[in-house]
């Protein structure tokens, strides 16, 4: 896309790249907080061509990665019953519940099927009115307002076989927990950019004030990120705290006014527990009580446990920032994209699967 060159421009990414080296002048750690960032730092080897004193970690910005076990599970479970079938997005096939995934459980006979989008969800549940199908809708504010269209749809045209497993997650109390917590070693964030184009701006404004964090909204391409690293690095040597957006041709302050008031009207927010980072409080939305007799969880009988990650499998550490992909003794070899312990591992966002693909020759050697 020709529109994109200029955020891909070498000559351009040098320049701010010595700009950077130039105004920095002690060490930090920064987090960009999304999956699609991380890829592109790993894909372009930013992390690399940045100043030594710079250190880049990783944020739970990858919502299939951020998806407790628990739900998995109970989609599983759902997934098994004889009249379900259970409709996903292909990055969670193969994400590890307790003891299988959604693949296998495909494998031995259940209806599991892959789509891109939930208007095919609601398509498959008219065209099959003798099946209760249930839309496995995880996600963060960018995926959300399509899902609750898709429930706001099946409440219009009474379409009472369609029903949302829902585990959408919202970035800023994320971040929130992540600087309230005593091991916290992020010193600037560069918020999500597809996030902030939904929702805008004024959450993060509010974090800026109460951690006295910089915060940078960033783009996804490699000028992007510089330039949002950039600024965090210029306030931060300055000895500044505030809210920035580097991502205009995208983000305004307002966002996405339409897209916030359908999820007003069909979510409201709750407690929500992630994995790895545990429950966080009013971190998640769930379906209103308008809407109860879409929600599955109001509608099946679902006797699941809660879960516990393997004990080899550090995503807890990495979704946090404490630790990278390759600090893993797992990585690489009992955990790859074909067996995943983990779901940053499987995730098409995951940072575990970005070193995986551009980073694991050079880093570690294979066992």
């Amino acid at each position: 896309m020709k529109y994109l060159d200029e955020y891909r421009d070498g000559r351009l990414a040098a320049r701010l790249l010595r700009e950077i080296e130039r105004k920095v002048a002690h060490p930090w750690v920064l987090m960009e907080i999304c999956g699609g960032q991380t890829h592109t730092i790993m894909r372009y080897g930013l992390d690399e061509l940045l100043p030594s004193s710079i250190e880049l970690v990783h944020g739970p910005g990858c919502p299939v990665c951020v998806t407790p076990a628990s739900i998995l599970d109970r989609a599983i479970e759902l997934a098994q019953r004889d009249d379900v079938t259970l409709v996903s997005y292909g990055d969670l096939l193969r994400v590890p519940g307790t003891k299988i995934d959604l693949f296998s459980a495909k494998a031995r006979g259940a209806d599991v099927r892959m789509v891109y989008s939930p208007l095919d969800a609601l398509r498959i549940a008219r065209l099959n009115s003798n099946r209760k199908v249930v839309f496995l809708a995880v996600g963060f504010e960018t995926t959300a307002p399509a899902n609750a269209m898709a429930v706001y749809q099946a409440h219009r045209e009474g379409l009472d076989n369609f029903f949302l497993l829902a585990s959408h997650v919202l970035v800023p109390p994320a971040i929130r927990a992540l600087a309230a917590s005593p091991d916290n070693r992020v010193q600037g964030f560069i918020a999500p950019g597809h996030v902030c184009t939904v929702v805008g701006c004024s959450d993060y404004e509010d974090l800026v004030q109460e951690f006295h964090v910089p915060i940078v909204v960033g783009g996804f391409e490699p000028v992007d990120l510089l330039q949002a690293i950039l600024g965090l690095v210029t306030q931060l040597e300055e000895g500044r705290a505030e809210f920035a957006n580097e991502y205009t041709r995208s983000v305004s302050y307002r966002g996405n006014l339409e897209a916030q008031r359908i999820l007003r009207e069909v979510f409201e927010v709750a407690d929500q527990s992630w994995r790895g980072l545990g429950e966080i409080p009013q971190s998640g939305l769930r379906l209103r009580g308008k809407f109860a007799a879409w929600d599955a969880d109001k509608v099946f009988d679902l006797q699941v446990p809660q879960a516990e990650a393997p004990s080899a499998c550090i995503s807890a550490e990495i979704l946090k920032g404490l630790q990278k992909p390759t600090d893993c003794s797992a990585f690489g070899s009992v955990c790859t994209p074909e067996s995943p312990l983990g779901a940053p591992m499987v995730s098409s966002e995951g940072a575990c699967s970005a070193y995986y693909q551009y980073r694991r020759h050079s880093l570690v050697t294979i066992q």
